[in-house]
């Protein structure tokens, strides 16, 4: 693949200027104009600076994590009242743990910390980045959890219920080993350095000396080692060659010498020095590369909060709560707005507007009316509710299939199981060939099994056991600072792999929302216009709506009175304001101009245009698209240059996908339409997933992601996909993807650069130690010596990305 995807340096230094409040490029002329990279970004500067926090912007890092969609969004905060009624209910101070999605750095910390402090009634809050949970306490009585949890929504972070107490994440595990064995080291160094300065074995300490470096080398040897000998074992009972498997055997090679050599009191064979500074060595390589991962995974709730329960109404016309997985079929339910359909039912009573773009796709909302049948996965986006008659129980519906978790087979890595194979197939091989060497020249058993262990110790596995993770942990680094977090260490393995790049359009190659093409008839509104229209938009999830308001809040708009709301389904929105005018807000031609204000027709075809009235006249068109995300062309431009292919599939109409398609510089046979989630997932089997890396972003997504080697979302506060992908990215363009490609370059040309220096060292001492050349005082000087060249090797080699800002 090649290495020069991304901009080059000079390039970055020519870049577009920078979102004022995330730091992203601007890639656009638009971005340019407003000096935000989108709606969300200008929204919350905003309301940083309204809220007197623009100390905010001098302790953020330079680049952050744009303003998610989220911030607009709806979103129901019942389980939270209710967390907080039974913290209240206790006799001690209110106290709720709850975790937190949007931390990305210091500056978000200090921001949350200052908001807590504006609300009425807070006591205090500690914000914990590395776990992702804020701990709140607060007054009894005076206080609203959910509205601050809706106020830290505003400003881009969101709360979910804590999640089940899991297992000690490996890094915090590792940091415990890594302390104990420093400690453990500097009592070796402590112990043996003076036998290196030419202390006798007469002086009469010099047998305590070594009987403490036994002790703590046998400390670290336990304590340390055995995280690599556990994970070696299970690896080989399991059919795999693991990276752990040549770190263990070092390990044990050189604690089995040191104990022979010390019960023999042969001070040739003593390593235990050696044994305790590798496996010290060994856990920070692999905790730099684990930890880095698991900063991403806690970037995101480990649960988004449970479904809504649906109102069931029974036979005599008694309503219920019930779970959505407790529907059975023929049960008569309600459902709230901005709800999704758990099992697929019949609509009854009133018509209602639904979305079907989380499970085919589809762009436009349809309206279904009584006795049609509504998919499982639909989403309301009526604002009052919808009553139905399930079809089918949970079990059988579309959308338990669709988040239903998937297990797939553990990634086995080709080319590292066949370095590990070629190291211990070299090591063991010199090591036995040596030793006989020695046996049959001197028939001394102590000179050949020193012979042995000096060949083990020497050959030291530093370049897969603390550079390879060092360089992993250096791209993920670099990754997100492109917006792109990763979330399997394999991913890096998985890329060299991958040939087709495989999207989802609605929401994945497209916005979430379509896009306004007009905003001059926005911004040419007056303010009671824009107040009126904010009040017929906001909480609701229509998609036009939320479009509308993301321009309206970002503008400065708020909401009038909101007077009296009501809903034509399929047609549009009307307010009754305090002040007597009738505003609407629908399709063209809805509300004719006439006294009454109530003359509805409806004008066939323009269903990409929006129309605002006051009092039956129109004062304003809004014409919408769904547009590709701004850098799309150019970036699946660069991508198929470097020979990548790009694929569409979507459940959306299949003109929208050709079109779409065509925009962007696409073969019509690449761009498939119309495909039902088993569809893609079909399409994936039968084209090869074994080198495809599929990037959606909705629960139609979910099984094809199951099929591919890599799984990529843009979307990371619906609760779908996001536990599932390999990497999540953010932003309203595509270049993070094209940016991991680069440094997945940069870091295999690192890795060869790393397997050269580690050749030819350990053909050289590995010559040296069966020569017979080596004896304790040397080890202990190559190995360290040895570790720190791999690590100056592995910065240097990654410096490129590290180094380069972001580019537009």
């Amino acid at each position: 693949m090649s290495a020069t995807l991304l901009a080059s340096p000079a390039d970055s230094r020519k870049a577009a200027p920078a979102c004022r409040h995330c730091g992203a490029p601007l890639i656009d002329a638009q971005m340019q104009r407003t000096g935000f990279c989108c709606a969300g970004c200008s929204y919350v500067h905003r309301l940083v600076n309204e809220h007197g926090l623009s100390g905010y912007y001098r302790i953020k890092d330079a680049v952050t994590v744009p303003a998610d969609a989220a911030v607009f969004q709806p979103r129901d905060y019942a389980w939270l009242e209710s967390a907080q009624e039974e913290a209240e209910a206790a006799p001690n101070i209110p106290e709720l743990v709850l975790e937190i999605q949007g931390i990305s750095c210091a500056g978000c910390v200090w921001l949350i910390e200052r908001l807590f402090q504006q609300q009425e009634g807070a006591r205090d809050i500690t914000v914990n980045a590395q776990l992702g949970t804020l701990r709140m306490r607060w007054i009894r009585g005076a206080f609203s959890a959910t509205a601050f949890a809706r106020k830290l929504q505003a400003f881009s972070y969101l709360v979910g219920q804590a999640g089940e107490e899991a297992p000690e994440s490996e890094s915090r595990g590792l940091v415990r080993r890594i302390g104990l064995c420093a400690a453990f080291t500097l009592n070796v160094m402590l112990f043996s350095l003076p036998s290196y300065f030419g202390m006798e074995r007469t002086f009469v300490y010099a047998r305590l000396f070594g009987l403490l470096s036994l002790g703590f080398g046998t400390l670290s040897f336990l304590v340390g080692g055995s995280y690599f000998l556990n994970r070696a074992v299970r690896a080989l009972r399991e059919g795999s060659l693991h990276i752990d498997l040549p770190i263990a055997l070092g390990i044990v090679g050189a604690y089995g010498g040191s104990m022979v050599g010390w019960l023999t009191g042969d001070d040739r064979f003593i390593y235990f020095d050696f044994v305790s500074t590798f496996i010290f060595l060994m856990l920070v390589g692999r905790w730099a590369q684990v930890s880095a991962v698991e900063r991403n995974r806690r970037r995101l709730l480990s649960r988004q909060p449970k479904p809504r329960t649906v109102r069931v109404i029974g036979a005599d016309g008694a309503a219920r709560e019930v779970a959505p997985e407790h529907l059975v079929a023929n049960e008569a339910y309600v459902i709230a707005a901005g709800q999704t359909v758990p099992v697929e039912s019949r609509i009854e009573g009133a018509p209602a507007d639904f979305s079907l773009a989380s499970i085919n796709g589809e762009a436009e909302p349809r309206t279904f009316r009584p006795g049609q049948r509504v998919p499982s996965g639909s989403l309301s986006l009526g604002r009052g509710e919808v009553r139905l008659v399930a079809l089918e129980p949970w079990g059988a519906s579309l959308l338990s299939q669709l988040l239903a978790p998937a297990q797939r087979a553990a990634w086995r890595p080709a080319l590292l199981e066949r370095i590990v194979r070629g190291y211990l197939a070299g090591t063991l091989t010199v090591a036995a060939l040596a030793g006989l060497g020695w046996w049959l020249a001197t028939g001394d058993a102590h000179r050949t099994w020193s012979v042995v262990t000096a060949v083990l110790v020497v050959s030291c596995p530093c370049a897969i056991g603390l550079a390879f993770p060092l360089a992993d942990e250096m791209s993920t680094v670099a990754a997100r600072r492109h917006g792109v977090f990763v979330r399997d260490n394999d991913l890096w393995n998985k890329l060299g792999k991958i040939r087709k790049l495989v999207f989802d359009k609605t929401g994945t190659l497209t916005l979430e929302n379509p896009v306004l093409q007009n905003p001059e008839s926005l911004a040419a509104l007056g303010g009671q216009a824009k107040a009126a229209l904010l009040a017929l938009v906001r909480d609701n999830p229509h998609p036009v709506s939320q479009c509308l308001c993301e321009q309206l809040l970002a503008g400065g708009a708020s909401a009038t009175e909101p007077g009296e709301v009501r809903e034509t389904v399929g047609f549009g929105i009307e307010l009754k304001a305090v002040d007597g005018r009738l505003w609407s807000l629908g399709r063209p031609g809805w509300i004719a101009a006439s006294p009454e204000g109530s003359q509805r027709h409806a004008a066939p075809g323009e269903g990409s245009q929006t129309e605002l009235a006051r009092d039956g006249e129109v004062i304003a068109r809004f014409r919408f698209s769904d547009t590709a995300r701004p850098d799309a062309h150019s970036e699946l431009a660069r991508l198929g240059s470097a020979g990548l292919q790009s694929y569409i599939l979507s459940g959306d109409r299949s003109a929208s996908v050709a079109s779409m398609a065509a925009d962007l510089g696409m073969p019509a046979a690449q761009a498939l339409g119309e495909l039902t989630p088993q569809g893609k997932a079909d399409w994936l089997r039968t084209h090869g997933s074994g080198d495809a890396l599929m990037l959606g972003d909705g629960a139609n997504d979910s099984l094809a992601f199951d099929q591919a080697l890599c799984r990529g979302t843009p979307v990371i506060h619906r609760g779908v996909l996001e536990q599932k992908a390999d990497f999540y990215y953010l932003g309203r363009g595509i270049s993070g993807i094209r940016a991991l490609f680069e440094i997945n370059a940069v870091r295999r040309r690192s890795q060869t650069v790393i397997l050269v220096f580690s050749v030819a060292y350990n053909a050289t001492v590995v010559g040296l130690a069966a020569a017979g050349r080596i004896n304790p005082l040397l080890a202990a000087i190559l190995m360290p010596a040895s570790s720190v060249a791999t690590l100056a090797l592995v910065g240097w080699a990654m410096h490129p990305v590290l180094a380069r800002r972001p580019a537009g």
